[in-house]
């Protein structure tokens, strides 16, 4: 099995001179600022997203000090928008982990989410980095639009098929395939090598969505339950909107009115994940995700054989591996 080891071993200079990089893009005299940055820096995750950014420099020529800008950008941004989600969700944990809205309080949260915004922006114009500014702010406005779209139909449960896949590249793709963009712009990519790198991107982050959303309704290794998440929080997701359009009238009625009056009950994701799995919903959805994996590495086509773009085939084979 592939291993996010593995994968990050053709840049592994590069993600440990990343680190001071962006530590010192955080850096600031309010104790209370210094503090939750700190703290949500101990918590980091698997940092795709400058992995991503490497990967592409590498897989077009050579790293270079855009990279480091682009991944520190990118990163910044990302970080703004878990941190604002945490607070719009009224999410108290994230990977395991108290948010910060929790351990401290919402609206610190909401000005710490400006303050990686802002730093962000203040890395990209100190480095004169524009185009790449460019391209990550619109991702961000994709992002905010994804979301308001998800809350409006989230209220009436009025999802279907496309109108998913519109929420997730907007959610998750569009920054993603920033990475990979910026990642090649910054080591001086063709305009052709640049846009391959983009829809790989955009391909990749429908693949790792998805995958994401099928979590919600396989079991889990330590409940032996699926975690009914996205039910709770009224989303509906592809293998539930799946297992809806298969369903009869009276079983789709009964179940969107339960989530409709009480999405929290154990009733009501009982009932969600058992129509789910009556109707293959997680088998379809496993289904569009290797459709999304084949349209990503069929974008890295015409690259030339190296450790780097070895490495971004075997990230789409880990997305559709990886358990958590």
């Amino acid at each position: 099995m592939i291993t996010l080891s593995d994968i990050r071993q053709p840049i592994e200079p590069e993600m440990k001179s990343f680190e001071p990089f962006f530590v010192k893009a955080l850096r600031s005299p309010n104790l209370l600022l210094t503090a939750i940055t700190n703290y949500i820096l101990r918590r980091k995750g698997k940092q795709m997203r400058p992995m991503l950014v490497f990967l592409a420099a590498k897989t077009v020529g050579e790293v270079s000090d855009d990279s480091y800008t682009a991944a520190t950008l990118i990163e910044l941004l990302h970080t703004a928008t878990l941190v604002h989600d945490d607070v719009v969700d009224e999410t108290y944990q994230r990977r395991g982990q108290f948010s910060v809205n929790a351990i401290w309080n919402s609206k610190l949260a909401v000005l710490i989410g400006d303050f990686f915004l802002a730093r962000g922006l203040q890395t990209a114009i100190n480095a004169k980095s524009y185009k790449m500014l460019k391209i990550v702010s619109e991702s961000v406005e994709e992002i905010s639009e994804g979301e308001l779209i998800q809350l409006r139909r989230a209220d009436s449960l009025d999802i279907d098929e496309p109108a998913y896949y519109d929420i997730i590249r907007r959610k998750t793709a569009t920054l993603i395939a920033a990475c990979t963009k910026c990642g090649a712009i910054s080591a001086n990519a063709s305009d052709d090598q640049a846009e391959k790198l983009y829809n790989y991107g955009i391909n990749l982050g429908m693949a790792f969505q998805i995958r994401d959303d099928i979590f919600d309704y396989e079991k889990s290794n330590l409940l032996g339950k699926p975690s009914g998440n996205d039910v709770k929080e009224r989303k509906l997701t592809l293998p539930l909107i799946y297992a809806l359009s298969q369903a009869t009238p009276k079983e789709r009625k009964a179940l969107l009115r339960a989530i409709s009056h009480d999405s929290k009950s154990e009733k009501t994701v009982l009932a969600a994940t058992e129509l789910v799995e009556h109707y293959g919903g997680c088998d379809y959805a496993r289904k569009r995700m290797d459709y999304y994996s084949r349209e990503a590495t069929d974008c890295l086509i015409g690259f030339k054989n190296s450790e780097a773009l070895q490495a971004l085939h075997d990230l789409v084979q880990f997305n559709k591996e990886r358990q958590k």
